[in-house]
């Protein structure tokens, strides 16, 4: 596997790359991977010739700079799993190579409409405009033919397929199934954090989507949104929200509709805030 930690020294190297005829495949990581990670690069090495992974923790998309302080760095431990799973080349650049005109400096702004303003957007402002932004960069840089991203992060993939039609950059996103966990938890970086016992409290974030699916075409949604937060809440979550919504535009439903509908929750366990979401 090979490392960069310059741009140029990287774009380089995919030109040679490119001029072969070969199709690259691009997982952009925050870093702290686990299996959910490792089955994106699997499923970006059946799709493409060459994969590249980044791992960059990006400052511009964390609204608490104490979350951002606390985000598992495991370098070491990447290496090695990359490594294994037969990555080609590893992009790790600095804060300063990625923003060298500083990560306060002049940014663009995204127009992402409805999809940024709910949810996740609601509760954390401008942290879909610094996934923009580096995401954007990433993307200038690398140049792939396909994108590998989690469903786990299910309004980010909304977010990057809208930016990909803003920019009308030529790259196909691709959206993976979440792994989970033996009991249901979502696979996450965040996980990392938890207590033992935490992990098993956990466990019930999964357990209330998995009723909202179950009973999204029976019961009423107010009923069934109430009950999930009163289940959570019960466990000892801090919640943000529990929604069911429109899987094609994030569309807030109050009843249910003929196609494809997704439950959304994210909830503070102690200090470490969990998302996660199930198709209907």
């Amino acid at each position: 596997m090979y490392l960069f930690k310059q741009r140029v020294a990287l774009q380089d190297h995919l030109e040679q790359v490119k001029k072969a005829g070969k199709r690259v495949g691009f997982v952009p990581t925050m870093g702290a991977l686990h299996e959910g990670h490792i089955s994106l690069i699997e499923t970006a090495r059946a799709a493409a010739d060459v994969v590249v992974c980044s791992i960059f923790v990006n400052p511009t998309q964390f609204n608490d700079p104490k979350d951002f302080e606390k985000y598992p760095i495991t370098i070491n431990d990447d290496i090695i799993k990359l490594t294994a799973a037969g990555t080609d080349i590893l992009f790790l650049p600095s804060v300063s190579e990625m923003y060298p005109e500083g990560v306060n400096g002049q940014h663009p702004h995204y127009d992402f409409g409805y999809v940024e303003t709910v949810l996740e957007g609601a509760h954390r402002p401008n942290h879909f405009q610094g996934v923009g932004i580096i995401v954007h960069k990433l993307l200038d840089i690398v140049q792939p033919d396909s994108l590998f991203m989690g469903q786990k992060d299910f309004q980010q993939c909304m977010i990057i397929k809208r930016l990909l039609e803003i920019t009308g950059i030529p790259t196909a996103l691709h959206i993976c199934p979440t792994l989970r966990e033996t009991g249901g938890l979502a696979m996450s970086s965040r996980n990392m954090r938890l207590s033992p016992e935490q992990r098993q409290t956990a466990i019930q974030i999964s357990r209330t989507l998995t009723e909202i699916k179950e009973k999204a075409r029976l019961l009423p949604f107010p009923a069934l949104k109430e009950n999930a937060r009163n289940q959570l809440q019960n466990a000892g979550f801090q919640v943000d929200y529990v929604e069911i919504a429109d899987a094609g535009n994030l569309k807030l439903l109050e009843t249910a509709i003929p196609g494809q509908m997704v439950a959304l929750t994210a909830a503070k366990l102690g200090e470490i805030r969990l998302i996660d979401n199930m198709l209907i």
